[in-house]
């Protein structure tokens, strides 16, 4: 069931809230937006910390980055968000957060690694690395877009990372799913070498990720 746009909105205000209070973002860095039904997209400002943050404080865009409604400015990434929203019509929420372990693998440019089953089904895979391009530009927002088509994240060379989602919840989900196996990973690689599940089992888990995505997630 599509949700309405006021429950957008509440769902993009407490995603923020959240990525701050989990630790998946420090200061005012990182982002949230969710897409609305006429298929403008509802996201958090530009250079407000998280805890004052009200309703009122989202802006919403259209899908060419033009500003429909709100007092302040968008995110100065609002052009990653809009083009996962054109890129994929099944896409109803956009997160970009910098995790700590996540981040780590971004800094060094390795992918996270498909090692425990849960992250396959509800992530697609192991999350790739996008190459390098600068904060803030249309040229970061198509190598991140490129990124997504078959994942629900994927990591910014040398920044963080972005997740989708079928809507905002799933898209922070998706962020916390990510971290939580990237501090595994990590952990994991100080006992010994990681044992990697069967490429069967891997491509099984996949296809259920893709039949979820396009078949279940609302286009």
């Amino acid at each position: 069931m599509t949700p309405t746009d006021d429950e957008v909105f509440a769902a993009v205000l407490a995603a923020a809230k959240t990525m701050y209070a989990k630790g998946l973002v420090e200061g005012t860095s990182g982002n949230v937006s969710g897409r609305l039904a006429d298929g403008d997209v509802v996201m958090t400002p530009s250079s407000l910390p998280y805890d004052p943050m009200g309703l009122d404080d989202l802006v919403v865009v259209d899908l060419d980055g033009e500003k429909v409604s709100g007092e302040r400015n968008a995110t100065t990434e609002k052009s990653l968000h809009l083009a996962c929203y054109r890129a994929y019509p099944e896409v109803r929420g956009v997160i970009h957060s910098h995790p700590k372990h996540a981040s780590m693998f971004a800094l060094v440019r390795q992918p996270i690694p498909a090692a425990v089953e849960e992250f396959v089904v509800f992530v697609g895979g192991e999350v790739r690395v996008c190459e390098y391009r600068t904060t803030g530009t249309d040229e970061l927002a198509e190598v991140v877009a490129a990124g997504l088509a078959d994942r629900s994240a994927t990591l910014m060379a040398n920044h963080g990372m972005v997740t989708v989602g079928k809507d905002v919840d799933d898209a922070l989900h998706a962020a916390l799913v990510v971290e939580h196996n990237a501090h595994i990973v990590w952990g994991a690689r100080a006992l010994g070498e990681i044992a990697p599940i069967p490429d069967r089992v891997n491509a099984d888990f996949a296809n259920v990720y893709d039949f979820v995505r396009h078949n279940l997630w609302s286009g």
